[in-house]
Formats: C-alpha cells, sequence, structure tokens
C-alpha cells in the first residue's frame, strides 16, 4: 500500500511540473520510508551505553602500540570514513588525506589493502553482512547466530553483527595490532590467538579493567559487569556498535522527506535523477541499489580496477572479493553492494577506492569495462612512498589480470546523456542527511585512558 501511495504522490508532483519537463514521469518500485523500528535500538538508544562507545571508538587503548584508534579510520571529520583510496593503518600518523605513512621502525609496513567503508546507517537490521566481502554474515550454526573469520571461536554475548564487526580491526596487524615483535597483542594476532588466554581480546579487556574511568562505565552500563574483572573485550565491541547505531543513523535526507510526503523536498532536477535512478530503462541503478537504504545487500563483479596489493590472491596482488568467503570461483571479483545513502560524503569509491569522486564513479557504473581499461591512476588519493607507490599498480599493470576483471563484469552499458549524468547526480546529492554534515559532536573531548585523540 505503502509504495501504491507514493506513486500516486509522484504522479501529483509530476503534473505539477513546467510543461517543458522533458517527458511524462513514471517511478518504478520506491522504497518505503525508513522507521525506527528499522535499527536495533528501535530508535531508542541507551545513552550510557552510546557515550561509552564514543570513547572506546577513538581510544587509542585497543591498540597495539596505543598509536591507532577505531576512529583513525573511520573519522567523523571524514565522512565515518578516512579520504583515502587506502588506508594508511598502524604506524601512520596524522588523519584523513593529511595522514602519511609514519617514520623510521614505526612507518607502516602496508597500505590496508581495502578502502575504509563509511558507517552511516549500519545499525539498521538489514545490514546483515559485514565488510566488502561479507566474511561476517547470518549463519545459525555459529556463536551469535553469526559466521566470522574465528568460526566456532567466535564469544558469545555480541548484540549484533555490527558489533561482530566490531571484534575485528584490533586483531589486524596492518590495521590496530601491530608487528610481531612489538607488542604482545601483535603477537598474540600473528600467531592466530584472537579468543584464547592471552588472545588479542582478552589483553585489550585487561587494559580496559585497569582503567578506573572505563570500569565506573561498563559497571553502570552492563548489568553483568560488577566489577572490573567482570569486563570482556565483546562488552567494548557492544558499546562501539551501539555509538555508531545511534550517531550514525542518517535516515532524514531530502529523499527521505520526499518519501514521507514532504511536497518540494526534491527539486525538479532531483526528481529529474530519481527517475533516472529508478527507471529500468535509464539508469536502471535500482537493480542493484533497490530497497530502504538503496542496496539490495547482493555482491556483484562490476570491473573495478584494482589498487594495491590487494588481498594476495592470484598472481599476488589481487583480491578475490567474495569467493574468498565462498570458496565458488563464480563469486571471483564480486564484492558487497554499498548502501548510497550519504553517498556524497563517502569519497573514495570502490573495494579499493579506485574513484576519487562521485562523478568518477558514477561514470564508471554506465561502461564498466571501458572504464576499467581507460583508468586514470591520477585521481588516486594516498600518502606516497616509493615503495608502497611501486606495489599500488601491479595489478592494472598486468594485462592479463585486467581482462579478468573485466571478463567478470556483469554490468551492461549504460547510454545517459550529460544532462541525464549531471540530473542522477543531483539526485544522489538528494540522499545526504544533514545531520551528517557536522559531527563535530561525535568526536570526546577526552579519554579515560589519558592518550591523545590525535597525533
Amino acid at each position: 500500500m505503502g509504495k501504491i501511495l507514493l506513486a500516486l504522490l509522484c504522479g501529483v508532483l509530476v503534473s505539477s511540473l513546467p510543461a517543458h519537463a522533458d517527458e511524462r514521469w513514471r517511478i518504478w518500485s520506491l522504497p518505503e520510508s525508513v522507521v525506527s523500528a528499522d535499527y536495533y535500538d528501535n530508535g531508542h538508544p541507551d545513552p550510557a551505553k552510546v557515550s561509552l562507545g564514543k570513547q572506546l571508538f577513538s581510544d587509542k587503548i585497543l591498540s597495539g602500540n596505543f598509536n591507532i584508534s577505531c576512529a583513525t579510520c573511520h573519522h567523523a571529520f571524514t565522512g565515518t570514513s578516512d579520504g583515502l583510496a587506502l588506508p594508511i593503518g598502524e604506524g601512520g600518523r596524522g588523519l584523513g588525506v593529511a595522514r602519511d605513512t609514519g617514520v623510521g621502525a614505526d612507518a607502516v609496513h602496508e597500505r590496508v589493502p581495502r578502502n575504509a567503508p563509511h558507517v552511516f546507517n549500519l545499525g539498521a537490521r538489514e545490514f546483515e553482512i559485514m565488510f566488502h566481502d561479507g566474511r561476517v554474515q547470518p549463519n545459525p550454526d555459529f556463536p551469535n547466530g553469526i559466521e566470522s573469520p574465528v568460526g566456532h571461536d567466535l564469544p558469545t554475548g555480541l548484540d549484533n553483527v555490527l558489533a561482530v564487526q566490531a571484534m575485528f580491526p584490533v586483531t589486524s596487524g596492518t590495521e590496530m595490532a601491530g608487528q610481531p615483535g612489538e607488542n604482545p597483542i601483535a603477537d598474540a594476532a600473528d600467531a592466530g590467538n584472537l579468543a584464547g588466554p592471552d588472545g588479542v581480546w582478552e589483553q585489550l579487556a585487561s587494559r580496559l579493567q585497569g582503567l578506573r574511568g572505563y570500569v565506573d562505565q561498563f559497571i553502570a552500563v552492563y548489568p553483568d559487569v560488577n566489577s572490573a574483572a567482570d569486563i570482556r573485550y565483546t562488552h567494548a565491541a557492544n558499546a562501539i556498535a551501539a555509538f555508531e547505531a545511534a550517531n550514525w543513523r542518517a535516515d532524514n535526507s531530502p529523499f527521505d522527506r520526499f518519501l514521507r510526503g514532504q511536497r518540494g523536498a526534491l527539486s525538479l532536477a532531483q526528481l529529474r535523477g530519481m527517475r533516472i535512478f529508478y527507471s529500468p530503462r535509464k539508469g536502471n541503478c535500482a537493480s542493484c541499489h533497490s530497497g530502504t537504504f538503496q542496496t539490495d545487500q547482493s555482491f556483484r563483479a562490476i570491473a573495478m580496477p584494482q589498487i594495491g596489493a590487494g588481498k594476495g590472491d592470484g598472481v599476488g596482488y589481487e583480491d578475490f572479493g567474495r569467493e574468498r568467503v565462498t570458496g565458488d570461483v563464480s563469486d571471483r571479483y564480486k564484492f558487497r553492494v554499498p548502501t548510497l545513502r550519504n553517498v556524497a560524503l563517502t569519497a573514495p569509491y570502490g573495494h579499493a577506492g579506485a574513484y576519487d569522486t562521485l562523478q568518477a564513479v558514477v561514470r564508471h557504473h554506465l561502461d564498466p569495462v571501458a572504464s576499467l581499461y581507460n583508468y586514470d591512476p591520477s585521481q588516486l588519493r594516498m600518502p606516497s612512498r616509493p615503495d608502497l607507490d611501486a606495489k599500488d599498480l601491479e595489478a592494472m599493470n598486468d594485462a592479463a589480470v585486467v581482462a579478468a576483471i573485466a571478463g567478470a563484469n556483469e554490468l551492461a552499458p549504460i547510454n545517459l546523456s550529460e544532462r541525464e549524468i549531471g540530473y542522477l547526480i543531483d539526485f544522489l546529492n538528494a540522499l545526504t542527511d544533514p545531520a551528517m554534515l557536522d559531527l563535530r559532536g561525535d568526536v570526546p573531548r577526552s579519554l579515560p585512558s589519558g592518550l591523545p585523540l590525535a597525533d
């Protein structure tokens, strides 16, 4: 019924368009509007839990060498990502596009192999799959009903899949743990000891147990925490997820207001772009970017350029994407279809951050294979270092790899005029929630650990 009413509303709006409108419009399959019940917290987050998560998210106490936090690569100032094609993890200095690769023995060993995805709306229930390759996903045969890289060793007591996701960056040497020999957490991570005695998660919990400012908060938030000794890293992950879900809920964009019946929420150009987006005879974007949050949660191969050293697949500098999880060769080069909410705020785009602007990635979708073969690497936004630079284009300079990526492409060419491309981008900008334009309040003023917020 909701979709029928929306279609009628569109008809009313369209009938009021000026006579010079390019054609009569027809809108296909608009989604239902977002409601609080779509989110884990049902629109009623626990303020104390969110506050605890906000602090933990920005605290370097969760890194092996006390030099990086979750916020480093998912910062409020950079659209909950970092603005780089490929992140600079543990060992780098600074934030966003100003981050460098570090110095001396502390310098990074490599770039993080995949783009840091934004965190907007991941507290919605429909986001059951995490990471570009979906390696955290629902499966009733595993603890918490979630399959993950640690299989049956995943601790119980995690609130949702977003909390499960928060368990893993701290276990990566490149991202937060550090290199073997640098600290005990890095050594445990390198040995694959995540959940065992003296494992990564136990060591991080021990750090938190020794900080009175955190202990008091954990006791206040969690009924099963009565003393410092009761704190587990799962409690921290649940708090981080609660913060992300509450503070980065983005559901009041012009498009949202249009779906709720607000006349005039979208401009004429944005309405035209919406028609292109949802029309199967025009942009056909909704063939993948359907649903409430403009994603069907599937995995697709669309000939995205491979930047950086990848995951070491194939010839050693490829990233096989979803195949790494399923083991099915037909999933090679497939990556998760991202939500387009706040897409104008979350550049660069693609699993390896190959496209630096919204217009560039839109044009890629119009003819992925041609775009792949004509890729311009000058748009890459990453700090330069000769040894890292030498690896950035290995895949793109390998004709066989490029041909394989092109051969897996599932997206047919689309013919749009320059004017239509402009309208489409206007609509994509209408997916931005104005509340997400200023997230300074999501950065705490200080931390119980006493560690600095920025380098």
